[in-house]
């Protein structure tokens, strides 16, 4: 018999960002979005920058996350993320800022801009923006 729940840690560099019982999630893999419910089947994905939603007693708690990897179990998922923060805890202000920083390295057309890192920089604020909006 599958398990009703699912255990979940999300890591990032600098701290353990949730630690708990879930329902579901579904995250943004490197080839698009996937779903996990308990009993699922053992697997590593990788992650991209987008929104992760975990389904936790019929409530819908949202984070943006920047890459990854996640270790899928039947029981047990751990999530090793570049970034992840939840939706009520970004930084509306900085995320802002920091898409304004980054279109503004895109619209110079120097060479010593690095233009993967900054559409990469541009990417991870446009997320933040839209799951902040979302909360």
């Amino acid at each position: 018999m599958a398990a009703k729940k699912l255990h979940l840690d999300v890591i990032t560099p600098f701290e353990k960002v949730f630690s708990g019982e879930i329902d579901g999630i579904m995250a943004p893999g490197h080839e698009g979005y996937f779903g996990v419910l308990p009993g699922h089947a053992p697997m590593m994905m990788q992650l991209s920058i987008g929104e992760m939603k975990l389904k936790v007693d019929n409530k819908d708690y949202l984070y943006a996350t920047s890459g990854g990897f996640a270790e899928i179990l039947p029981d047990k998922i751990t999530i090793l993320a570049e970034a992840a923060e939840s939706a009520d805890k970004i930084d509306i202000e900085r995320a802002t800022r920091a898409r304004e920083r980054a279109e503004q390295r895109l619209a110079r057309k120097s060479e010593d801009i690095d233009l993967d890192r900054a559409r990469m920089a541009l990417a991870r604020a446009l997320n933040r923006l839209k799951v902040a909006s979302r909360r």
